[in-house]
């Protein structure tokens, strides 16, 4: 299901920004400091944010439950002008009450306990779980966010869920693994199965009902998550599978984000995805003056896989601000591969929570500007 839109090479962001200064001392119950009322201040202005001084007024107030649903809702909307005053075309809230990809979605599943922190990438870290029951169903985590985003934005929206998939992979499989352990006495066979079976029942108890409420609240665009995916190319058919199972049946658009490693290793299996209208990937993060990561382009052409792409044009890893100029030259060099400019959505690699304030809308904005440039030079 693509949408028809008259706009060509309609901008996106992937999903996460930096949470707010004064959103983080907060909720942490400490004073909020002068440059924090600074970046709200200047952040308010750049991007016609409406609620400043309700912001001021909540923050001058001791943390309640009511407060704190109150400034999360506040940093949501705060995300969302941020977004659109950048020039994008679908926004949502920078994952603004969402503690991170991983842990947020498994706090509010079944069948998991935190053991604490590992490394991910720099000096980054993330909370780590064991799966150590059959996982189910809590409650459904992206609800609320979605009905506030609904009614604030005024572009389009697209709500980015953690899938399946990587959902089990940066979990320790203790359950899965422990009650098949008599049924394969090879070691990998069991691994195996015990991931296969790990996968699908996240997918089929916790992401599809998740999926479902989103589409019941009026979700029209949802974005599956999964950079894990390409980590392990000999359980690609598990992704293939999940993706499906969690999918099946719902009306509304779906696409998939996988950001980096080498792409070819999904081929053939991702042409199995069943609803999948998009696939945004990741190309920026390691291209140089030969264009060489937008090569990997001609996959689709290969396959003959027609889906539309969101294209990377802009690292989230590095502080360097790509010009307009260059994105527009990668846009037209993807619809020289691809032939149909139709198919061509734009947005920086993955999310952008790692970069400053500054940064991200700098990238954002030039984002935008490029794809202008496209329009102009190819319509």
């Amino acid at each position: 299901m693509r949408d028809h839109t008259n706009k060509l090479f309609p901008v996106q962001e992937i999903g996460s920004l930096p949470k707010p200064p004064w959103l983080i001392s907060y909720l942490r119950g400490r004073a909020v400091e002068k440059p924090e009322l600074e970046h709200l201040a200047k952040w308010s202005k750049i991007s016609g944010f409406e609620a400043e001084k309700d912001i001021r007024a909540v923050l001058s107030q001791p943390k309640t439950a009511e407060t704190e649903k109150r400034i999360r809702n506040f940093a949501s909307l705060f995300a969302i002008r941020f977004l659109e005053s950048a020039g994008l075309d679908y926004v949502y809230d920078g994952e603004a009450n969402r503690i991170e990809m991983y842990e947020h979605p498994i706090r509010h599943s079944e069948g998991f306990e935190f053991y604490g922190h590992v490394r991910s990438f720099d000096d980054r870290y993330y909370r780590k779980a064991a799966c150590v029951r059959k996982v189910g169903f809590r409650d459904a985590y992206h609800l609320d966010e979605f009905t506030y985003a609904k009614q604030a934005a005024k572009r389009k929206i697209k709500v980015p869920v953690t899938g399946p998939y990587t959902l089990a992979e940066w979990s320790f499989n203790e359950f899965y693994q422990r009650r098949l352990a008599d049924d394969y006495h090879d070691l990998s066979k069991l691994k195996s199965e015990a991931k296969r079976e790990l996968v699908l029942d996240i997918a089929t108890q916790i992401i599809r009902p998740n999926l479902q409420a989103l589409v019941d609240a009026g979700a029209e665009w949802i974005q599956i998550d999964e950079p894990a995916v390409t980590t392990k190319p000999g359980e690609i058919p598990f992704f293939v599978e999940a993706f499906n199972e969690s999918t099946a049946g719902l009306s509304c658009k779906f696409s998939v984000h996988i950001c980096y490693s080498d792409y070819r290793v999904l081929y053939p299996d991702i042409l199995e995805l069943k609803k999948c209208s998009q696939l945004a990937l990741e190309f920026a993060n390691r291209d140089d003056d030969t264009a060489a990561a937008y090569a990997q382009l001609q996959l689709l052409n290969e396959f003959e896989d027609e889906r539309e792409v969101g294209l990377g044009v802009a690292d989230v890893h590095v502080d360097d601000v790509e010009e307009p100029s260059l994105i527009c030259g990668r846009i037209k060099y993807a619809v020289k591969t691809l032939g149909d400019p139709k198919r061509i959505y734009v947005n920086p690699d993955c999310g952008l929570r790692t970069r400053s304030w500054d940064i991200a809308y700098s990238k954002l904005s030039n984002i935008a500007e490029g794809a202008e440039m496209a329009r102009r030079e190819i319509s």
